[in-house]
């Protein structure tokens, strides 16, 4: 199976900066894009940015020149880099992948998401 574990959440003030990590572990064989979505109370859950396995970058336009995405294709490892937070930015951040994972006959390709971890920006 694959697992997609989160971490780097909690709570900042206004103007500061956290970053957030996710690991994908198990039978994986290749993964694509990888992502992080987000979830405010009573609202949908949003793309906040996104990344390619070849590098390329997508954000929302909130988070444009603030938030910076990369990734370890080594360690099978997307991060968040968030600076300059803001209360709004207040929401459970979700990490997204599509992997191909093994199979006994093969692999199948599929999106997987983690746990979500809370962030939390006070004014």
């Amino acid at each position: 199976q694959v697992q997609l574990v989160e971490s780097g959440g909690g709570l900042v003030q206004a103007g500061e900066s956290l970053r957030l990590s996710c690991a994908a572990s198990g039978s994986i064989f290749s993964i694509n894009a990888m992502g992080w979505y987000r979830q405010a109370y009573e609202k949908q859950r949003e793309l906040v940015a996104s990344i390619t396995s070849g590098g390329s970058t997508n954000y929302a336009d909130s988070v444009k020149g603030r938030f910076t995405i990369s990734r370890d294709n080594a360690k099978n490892t997307v991060y968040l880099q968030m600076n300059g937070l803001k209360p709004e930015d207040t929401a459970v951040y979700y990490c997204n992948a599509n992997i191909a994972r093994y199979t006994g006959s093969g692999y199948h390709r599929g999106d997987y998401w983690g746990q979500g971890t809370q962030v939390t920006v006070s004014s």
